[in-house]
């Protein structure tokens, strides 16, 4: 499957691919240009949540997910709320990225936003400028359009066989591929 790659789009990893970063794994993109690419990857929870990380958040119950392995002390976040969350950016089918943090901390202690259209990440998945381009040549991801069904409501062990059952038919053998496949 090549497509040009954009923002709004998933990067599904080839089941063989070995870096353990990314083995397996799902990254949602959100920009990609000329000069490098950005994206977080979607599934893999970190074992705590927010609110071990900021003090002014009152729900204990917010995961937090390994965005990348890239400046791993920043905190970055997709939702579905742009007309709540000042300055959020339009990716693509109804998913942002970002915006007012401070209009964030108020609408997650008030309970007025659904957990199931946030999510928070530490770190990032980045790639130099036709680094990201190489790789998809490798045939080390698959390119497939976003949804925020499943980057907001499928459970993180199950994100990376949804999105390959999306792509079709053709790609349904890959999971049936075992992880090392020199233990087979």
């Amino acid at each position: 499957m090549t497509q040009k790659l954009a923002a709004a789009q998933f990067l599904i990893a080839d089941p063989f691919l070995k870096d353990d970063n990314f083995m397996r794994s799902v990254v949602f993109l959100c920009s990609h240009d000329a000069t490098g690419s950005f994206g977080l990857t979607i599934h893999k929870k970190l074992g705590f949540h927010l609110s071990d990380l900021m003090e002014d958040i009152s729900n204990t119950n917010i995961p937090v997910y390994v965005g990348g392995p890239v400046a791993t002390d920043t905190l970055h976040f997709l939702h579905q709320y742009p007309n709540l969350i000042p300055n959020a950016q339009a990716l693509g089918n109804g998913i942002f990225w970002g915006g007012d943090f401070s209009a964030v901390i108020t609408l997650l202690n008030n309970n007025a936003i659904e957990l199931h259209k946030i999510k928070f990440f530490l770190g990032y998945s980045g790639w130099s400028a036709q680094q990201l381009d190489d790789e998809c040549k490798e045939h080390s991801w698959l390119v497939d359009d976003a949804t925020a069904s499943i980057l907001f409501e499928v459970e993180p062990e199950k994100t990376w066989e949804a999105c390959v059952r999306k792509l079709g038919d053709e790609y349904l053998q890959l999971l049936l591929y075992p992880i090392d496949p020199q233990l087979n």
